[in-house]
Protein backbone atom coordinates (compact mmCIF):
# COMPACT_ATOMS: atom_id res chain seq x y z
CA UNK A 1 0.00 0.00 0.00
CA UNK A 2 1.38 3.34 -0.97
CA UNK A 3 2.54 5.80 1.77
CA UNK A 4 1.38 8.93 -0.61
CA UNK A 5 -1.55 9.85 -1.46
CA UNK A 6 -3.83 12.59 -2.73
CA UNK A 7 -7.49 12.50 -1.10
CA UNK A 8 -9.09 15.83 -0.98
CA UNK A 9 -10.54 15.19 1.77
CA UNK A 10 -10.34 12.44 3.86
CA UNK A 11 -10.79 10.40 7.00
CA UNK A 12 -7.54 9.59 9.42
CA UNK A 13 -7.30 6.87 11.71
CA UNK A 14 -4.56 6.21 13.87
CA UNK A 15 -4.10 2.52 13.01
CA UNK A 16 -2.35 -0.70 13.91
CA UNK A 17 -1.62 -2.57 10.81
CA UNK A 18 -2.09 -6.07 10.89
CA UNK A 19 -2.53 -9.33 8.67
CA UNK A 20 -4.93 -11.94 8.43
CA UNK A 21 -5.60 -14.73 5.56
CA UNK A 22 -3.06 -12.96 3.77
CA UNK A 23 -5.11 -9.51 4.08
CA UNK A 24 -4.08 -6.17 5.49
CA UNK A 25 -6.47 -5.08 8.04
CA UNK A 26 -6.12 -1.87 10.45
CA UNK A 27 -7.49 -1.86 14.10
CA UNK A 28 -8.06 1.76 15.31
CA UNK A 29 -10.72 3.60 17.74
CA UNK A 30 -13.51 5.75 16.87
CA UNK A 31 -15.28 8.54 19.04
CA UNK A 32 -18.71 6.61 19.31
CA UNK A 33 -20.61 10.22 18.30
CA UNK A 34 -19.16 9.36 14.84
CA UNK A 35 -20.37 5.55 14.83
CA UNK A 36 -24.08 6.49 13.39
CA UNK A 37 -22.47 9.24 10.88
CA UNK A 38 -19.44 7.21 9.15
CA UNK A 39 -20.65 3.33 9.27
CA UNK A 40 -23.41 2.18 6.83
CA UNK A 41 -25.69 -0.12 7.72
CA UNK A 42 -28.97 -0.26 5.66
CA UNK A 43 -29.25 2.75 4.12
CA UNK A 44 -30.00 3.39 0.60
CA UNK A 45 -26.50 3.49 -0.53
CA UNK A 46 -25.96 -0.16 0.04
CA UNK A 47 -26.65 -2.87 -2.62
CA UNK A 48 -30.14 -4.20 -2.02
CA UNK A 49 -28.30 -7.90 -1.75
CA UNK A 50 -26.68 -6.56 1.18
CA UNK A 51 -29.45 -4.80 3.19
CA UNK A 52 -31.44 -8.14 2.45
CA UNK A 53 -28.56 -9.93 4.74
CA UNK A 54 -28.77 -7.36 7.48
CA UNK A 55 -31.82 -7.17 8.81
CA UNK A 56 -31.79 -5.33 11.69
CA UNK A 57 -33.52 -7.23 15.11
CA UNK A 58 -35.19 -3.60 16.46
CA UNK A 59 -36.50 -5.62 19.60
CA UNK A 60 -32.26 -6.41 20.96
CA UNK A 61 -31.65 -2.14 20.25
CA UNK A 62 -33.72 -0.50 23.44
CA UNK A 63 -32.12 -3.40 24.76
CA UNK A 64 -28.65 -3.04 24.19
CA UNK A 65 -29.31 0.86 24.50
CA UNK A 66 -30.45 0.44 27.80
CA UNK A 67 -27.39 -1.86 29.12
CA UNK A 68 -25.61 1.59 27.95
CA UNK A 69 -27.70 4.27 30.31
CA UNK A 70 -27.78 2.08 32.90
CA UNK A 71 -23.95 1.17 33.27
CA UNK A 72 -22.24 4.20 32.03
CA UNK A 73 -19.37 3.33 34.33
CA UNK A 74 -18.85 -0.20 33.29
CA UNK A 75 -19.98 -0.85 30.36
CA UNK A 76 -18.12 -3.23 27.72
CA UNK A 77 -18.35 -3.89 24.21
CA UNK A 78 -15.83 -5.19 21.72
CA UNK A 79 -14.97 -3.84 18.50
CA UNK A 80 -17.01 -3.85 15.27
CA UNK A 81 -15.98 -5.31 12.10
CA UNK A 82 -16.54 -2.71 9.02
CA UNK A 83 -15.60 -2.70 5.09
CA UNK A 84 -14.28 0.20 3.28
CA UNK A 85 -15.49 0.24 -0.08
CA UNK A 86 -13.41 2.74 -1.40
CA UNK A 87 -9.07 4.15 -1.55
CA UNK A 88 -7.95 3.55 1.71
CA UNK A 89 -3.57 4.36 2.02
CA UNK A 90 -1.97 3.03 5.20
CA UNK A 91 1.35 5.49 6.82
CA UNK A 92 3.30 4.42 9.28
CA UNK A 93 4.77 6.16 11.68
CA UNK A 94 8.47 6.89 10.87
CA UNK A 95 8.05 5.89 6.63
CA UNK A 96 9.14 1.70 6.97
CA UNK A 97 6.33 -0.09 6.19
CA UNK A 98 7.78 -3.25 6.86
CA UNK A 99 8.43 -2.57 10.00
CA UNK A 100 6.54 -0.43 11.68
CA UNK A 101 3.35 -1.51 12.69
CA UNK A 102 1.55 1.74 13.66
CA UNK A 103 0.50 5.04 11.38
CA UNK A 104 -2.38 6.63 10.11
CA UNK A 105 -5.30 4.94 8.33
CA UNK A 106 -6.27 7.62 5.03
CA UNK A 107 -9.53 6.81 4.02
CA UNK A 108 -11.16 8.79 1.12
CA UNK A 109 -14.63 10.75 2.06
CA UNK A 110 -16.47 9.41 -0.86
CA UNK A 111 -15.39 5.69 0.72
CA UNK A 112 -18.33 3.85 1.97
CA UNK A 113 -17.81 2.13 5.59
CA UNK A 114 -20.04 -0.97 5.99
CA UNK A 115 -20.29 -2.76 9.09
CA UNK A 116 -20.19 -6.55 8.81
CA UNK A 117 -20.37 -6.81 12.68
CA UNK A 118 -21.47 -4.46 15.20
CA UNK A 119 -24.66 -3.23 13.40
CA UNK A 120 -26.65 -3.24 16.75
CA UNK A 121 -24.38 -1.68 18.93
CA UNK A 122 -24.60 1.17 16.15
CA UNK A 123 -27.96 1.60 16.34
CA UNK A 124 -28.38 1.43 20.08
CA UNK A 125 -25.22 3.85 20.53
CA UNK A 126 -27.26 5.93 18.11
CA UNK A 127 -30.11 6.03 20.15
CA UNK A 128 -27.96 5.76 23.54
CA UNK A 129 -26.67 9.73 22.66
CA UNK A 130 -30.10 11.21 22.36
CA UNK A 131 -30.23 10.33 25.63
CA UNK A 132 -27.18 11.27 27.34
CA UNK A 133 -25.01 13.36 24.97
CA UNK A 134 -22.14 13.13 27.53
CA UNK A 135 -20.69 9.72 26.18
CA UNK A 136 -20.56 10.95 22.71
CA UNK A 137 -16.27 11.53 22.84
CA UNK A 138 -15.94 7.84 24.46
CA UNK A 139 -14.20 5.38 22.39
CA UNK A 140 -14.84 2.32 20.41
CA UNK A 141 -12.82 -0.16 18.52
CA UNK A 142 -12.85 -0.66 14.97
CA UNK A 143 -11.74 -3.66 12.55
CA UNK A 144 -10.80 -2.12 9.36
CA UNK A 145 -10.98 -4.07 6.01
CA UNK A 146 -10.05 -3.17 2.61
CA UNK A 147 -13.13 -4.56 0.45
CA UNK A 148 -13.59 -2.64 -2.84
CA UNK A 149 -16.58 -2.89 -4.61
CA UNK A 150 -17.30 -5.07 -1.61
CA UNK A 151 -16.98 -8.36 -3.07
CA UNK A 152 -16.02 -9.47 0.30
CA UNK A 153 -18.51 -8.16 2.65
CA UNK A 154 -21.37 -11.02 1.97
CA UNK A 155 -18.36 -13.46 2.97
CA UNK A 156 -17.38 -11.61 5.61
CA UNK A 157 -20.57 -11.12 6.88
CA UNK A 158 -21.06 -15.14 6.81
CA UNK A 159 -18.08 -16.24 8.39
CA UNK A 160 -18.04 -13.71 11.42
CA UNK A 161 -21.43 -15.11 12.44
CA UNK A 162 -20.46 -18.31 11.40
CA UNK A 163 -19.27 -19.63 14.94
CA UNK A 164 -20.97 -17.12 17.07
CA UNK A 165 -22.67 -18.86 19.91
CA UNK A 166 -24.63 -17.58 22.95
CA UNK A 167 -23.21 -18.55 26.53
CA UNK A 168 -25.89 -20.92 28.19
CA UNK A 169 -28.28 -19.25 29.97
CA UNK A 170 -26.86 -20.65 33.34
CA UNK A 171 -23.13 -19.18 32.69
CA UNK A 172 -24.92 -15.93 31.89
CA UNK A 173 -26.56 -15.98 35.04
CA UNK A 174 -23.16 -17.20 37.33
CA UNK A 175 -21.49 -14.19 35.36
CA UNK A 176 -23.85 -11.61 35.70
CA UNK A 177 -23.40 -9.53 38.64
CA UNK A 178 -25.63 -6.59 37.73
CA UNK A 179 -28.76 -8.49 37.48
CA UNK A 180 -30.26 -8.42 41.30
CA UNK A 181 -32.18 -11.75 40.30
CA UNK A 182 -28.62 -13.37 39.44
CA UNK A 183 -26.88 -12.39 42.56
CA UNK A 184 -29.79 -13.57 44.57
CA UNK A 185 -30.50 -17.03 42.91
CA UNK A 186 -26.06 -17.58 43.35
CA UNK A 187 -26.58 -16.76 46.93
CA UNK A 188 -29.76 -19.03 47.65
CA UNK A 189 -27.40 -21.88 45.90
CA UNK A 190 -24.53 -20.98 48.29
CA UNK A 191 -26.63 -20.95 51.36
CA UNK A 192 -29.04 -24.35 50.59
CA UNK A 193 -27.73 -27.08 51.58
CA UNK A 194 -29.54 -29.07 49.01
CA UNK A 195 -28.50 -27.16 46.08
CA UNK A 196 -24.80 -26.69 46.75
CA UNK A 197 -24.42 -30.17 45.70
CA UNK A 198 -27.02 -30.51 43.18
CA UNK A 199 -27.24 -27.59 41.02
CA UNK A 200 -25.65 -27.15 37.49
CA UNK A 201 -23.75 -23.63 37.65
CA UNK A 202 -22.76 -23.80 34.17
CA UNK A 203 -24.83 -25.70 31.53
CA UNK A 204 -28.63 -25.23 30.86
CA UNK A 205 -29.00 -28.81 29.90
CA UNK A 206 -28.02 -31.85 31.49
CA UNK A 207 -26.97 -35.00 30.31
CA UNK A 208 -28.37 -38.38 31.48
CA UNK A 209 -25.49 -39.24 33.45
CA UNK A 210 -24.99 -35.83 35.07
CA UNK A 211 -24.80 -35.88 38.70
CA UNK A 212 -26.86 -32.42 38.69
CA UNK A 213 -30.68 -32.44 39.08
CA UNK A 214 -30.90 -29.10 38.08
CA UNK A 215 -29.89 -25.96 36.53
CA UNK A 216 -28.96 -22.33 37.63
CA UNK A 217 -31.18 -21.05 34.87
CA UNK A 218 -33.80 -23.50 35.88
CA UNK A 219 -33.33 -22.05 39.90
CA UNK A 220 -33.10 -18.93 38.83
CA UNK A 221 -36.41 -18.94 36.86
CA UNK A 222 -38.12 -20.75 39.77
CA UNK A 223 -36.86 -17.92 42.35
CA UNK A 224 -38.27 -15.27 40.19
CA UNK A 225 -41.57 -17.15 39.68
CA UNK A 226 -41.41 -17.45 43.96
CA UNK A 227 -40.49 -14.71 44.67
CA UNK A 228 -42.77 -12.16 42.07
CA UNK A 229 -44.03 -8.65 44.10
CA UNK A 230 -41.59 -9.50 46.93
CA UNK A 231 -40.81 -6.36 48.56
CA UNK A 232 -38.92 -7.10 51.57
CA UNK A 233 -35.15 -7.18 51.36
CA UNK A 234 -32.64 -8.89 49.53
CA UNK A 235 -31.36 -10.64 52.59
CA UNK A 236 -35.18 -11.37 53.69
CA UNK A 237 -35.98 -12.86 50.41
CA UNK A 238 -32.90 -14.77 50.41
CA UNK A 239 -33.45 -16.43 53.66
CA UNK A 240 -36.94 -17.31 52.90
CA UNK A 241 -36.66 -19.04 49.29
CA UNK A 242 -33.30 -21.57 51.00
CA UNK A 243 -36.51 -21.63 53.15
CA UNK A 244 -38.84 -22.61 51.07
CA UNK A 245 -36.85 -24.66 48.57
CA UNK A 246 -35.43 -26.77 51.74
CA UNK A 247 -39.00 -27.14 52.92
CA UNK A 248 -40.42 -28.44 49.93
CA UNK A 249 -37.55 -30.84 49.35
CA UNK A 250 -38.40 -32.61 52.47
CA UNK A 251 -41.77 -33.15 50.38
CA UNK A 252 -40.77 -34.58 47.39
CA UNK A 253 -38.46 -37.83 48.46
CA UNK A 254 -36.49 -38.22 45.29
CA UNK A 255 -34.84 -35.22 45.65
CA UNK A 256 -33.27 -36.39 49.02
CA UNK A 257 -32.98 -39.68 47.67
CA UNK A 258 -30.20 -37.91 45.29
CA UNK A 259 -28.71 -35.75 48.24
CA UNK A 260 -28.24 -38.68 49.90
CA UNK A 261 -26.51 -40.70 46.48
CA UNK A 262 -29.01 -43.12 46.98
CA UNK A 263 -30.91 -42.49 44.12
CA UNK A 264 -29.12 -40.90 40.65
CA UNK A 265 -30.11 -37.98 39.04
CA UNK A 266 -30.35 -39.08 35.62
CA UNK A 267 -33.06 -42.01 37.04
CA UNK A 268 -35.12 -38.73 39.12
CA UNK A 269 -35.28 -36.61 36.05
CA UNK A 270 -36.26 -39.39 33.36
CA UNK A 271 -39.05 -40.43 35.82
CA UNK A 272 -40.06 -37.49 37.65
CA UNK A 273 -41.36 -34.63 36.44
CA UNK A 274 -40.71 -32.42 39.42
CA UNK A 275 -37.37 -32.17 38.82
CA UNK A 276 -37.28 -30.44 35.58
CA UNK A 277 -37.21 -26.30 34.87
CA UNK A 278 -41.37 -26.37 34.03
CA UNK A 279 -42.02 -28.08 37.23
CA UNK A 280 -39.54 -25.96 39.39
CA UNK A 281 -41.22 -22.60 38.03
CA UNK A 282 -44.60 -23.62 38.49
CA UNK A 283 -44.16 -24.56 42.03
CA UNK A 284 -42.03 -21.81 42.35
CA UNK A 285 -45.55 -20.04 41.18
CA UNK A 286 -47.33 -21.91 43.65
CA UNK A 287 -45.50 -20.69 46.35
CA UNK A 288 -45.78 -16.82 45.63
CA UNK A 289 -49.51 -17.86 45.74
CA UNK A 290 -49.03 -20.13 49.29
CA UNK A 291 -47.27 -17.41 51.06
CA UNK A 292 -50.12 -14.57 50.48
CA UNK A 293 -52.89 -16.95 51.35
CA UNK A 294 -50.76 -18.62 54.40
CA UNK A 295 -48.06 -16.14 55.76
CA UNK A 296 -47.80 -17.64 59.12
CA UNK A 297 -48.50 -21.80 58.03
CA UNK A 298 -47.19 -22.16 54.57
CA UNK A 299 -45.24 -24.58 55.54
CA UNK A 300 -47.95 -27.05 57.11
CA UNK A 301 -49.75 -26.12 53.54
CA UNK A 302 -46.47 -27.41 51.78
CA UNK A 303 -46.98 -30.77 52.89
CA UNK A 304 -50.06 -31.28 50.72
CA UNK A 305 -47.20 -31.95 48.05
CA UNK A 306 -46.73 -35.40 48.74
CA UNK A 307 -49.93 -36.58 47.74
CA UNK A 308 -49.30 -35.35 44.57
CA UNK A 309 -47.85 -38.61 41.84
CA UNK A 310 -44.92 -36.98 40.20
CA UNK A 311 -44.20 -39.89 38.24
CA UNK A 312 -44.23 -39.47 34.52
CA UNK A 313 -45.69 -42.18 33.77
CA UNK A 314 -48.49 -40.71 35.50
CA UNK A 315 -49.78 -39.15 32.21
CA UNK A 316 -53.18 -38.06 33.33
CA UNK A 317 -52.14 -35.40 35.73
CA UNK A 318 -49.25 -34.38 33.28
CA UNK A 319 -50.11 -35.16 29.50
CA UNK A 320 -50.93 -31.86 27.88
CA UNK A 321 -49.72 -29.81 30.70
CA UNK A 322 -46.37 -30.65 31.72
CA UNK A 323 -45.40 -32.99 28.71
CA UNK A 324 -46.58 -33.70 25.16
CA UNK A 325 -46.32 -37.14 23.88
CA UNK A 326 -44.54 -37.85 26.69
CA UNK A 327 -41.44 -35.01 26.71
CA UNK A 328 -41.27 -31.87 28.92
CA UNK A 329 -42.67 -28.79 27.60
CA UNK A 330 -41.13 -25.20 28.71
CA UNK A 331 -43.73 -23.18 27.26
CA UNK A 332 -45.29 -20.42 29.40
CA UNK A 333 -48.61 -21.80 29.13
CA UNK A 334 -47.19 -25.29 29.96
CA UNK A 335 -45.81 -23.05 33.17
CA UNK A 336 -49.14 -22.58 33.94
CA UNK A 337 -51.07 -25.63 33.62
CA UNK A 338 -48.69 -27.20 35.67
CA UNK A 339 -48.70 -24.99 38.36
CA UNK A 340 -52.47 -25.50 38.40
CA UNK A 341 -52.17 -29.20 38.84
CA UNK A 342 -50.33 -28.24 41.88
CA UNK A 343 -52.58 -25.21 43.25
CA UNK A 344 -55.15 -27.75 42.89
CA UNK A 345 -53.53 -30.43 44.99
CA UNK A 346 -52.49 -27.59 47.80
CA UNK A 347 -56.88 -25.90 47.41
CA UNK A 348 -55.28 -22.81 46.33
CA UNK A 349 -57.87 -20.96 44.23
CA UNK A 350 -56.67 -20.09 40.59
CA UNK A 351 -56.43 -16.31 39.25
CA UNK A 352 -58.59 -15.24 36.17
CA UNK A 353 -56.23 -15.53 34.12
CA UNK A 354 -55.36 -18.77 35.32
CA UNK A 355 -58.97 -20.02 35.05
CA UNK A 356 -58.93 -19.13 31.88
CA UNK A 357 -56.05 -21.36 30.43
CA UNK A 358 -57.54 -23.94 32.55
CA UNK A 359 -60.40 -23.87 31.21
CA UNK A 360 -59.21 -23.51 27.54
CA UNK A 361 -57.42 -26.58 28.66
CA UNK A 362 -60.08 -28.77 30.07
CA UNK A 363 -61.64 -28.32 26.23
CA UNK A 364 -59.20 -29.05 24.18
CA UNK A 365 -58.39 -32.49 26.93
CA UNK A 366 -61.64 -33.47 26.86
CA UNK A 367 -61.87 -32.68 22.82
CA UNK A 368 -65.15 -30.12 23.35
Amino acid sequence: MSNEHSFEYEYVFPSIRGVQAQQEYYISMCPIRLIPRMFMFDEPGIPPELRAQRTLNQARIPEIKRYILDNLNNYVFSAITASIDGEAKFEPYGGDKHRNKMGNLHIDMSAKLIINDGQHRRAAIEEAIMENPDIANETLAVVFFLDPGLKRCQQMFADLNRYAIRPSKSLGILYDYRDDFSILTKEIVARSELFRSVVEMERSSLSARSRKLFTLSAIYSANKALLKGATDSGEDQINFAVDFWECTAKQLKEWNLVFEHKLSAGETRSDYVHSHSTALQAIGMTGNTLIKIHPNNWKSQLKKLRKIDWARSNSTAWEGRTMVGGMIQKASNNIVLTANYIKANLDLELTQEEQKAEEAFMRGHNGN
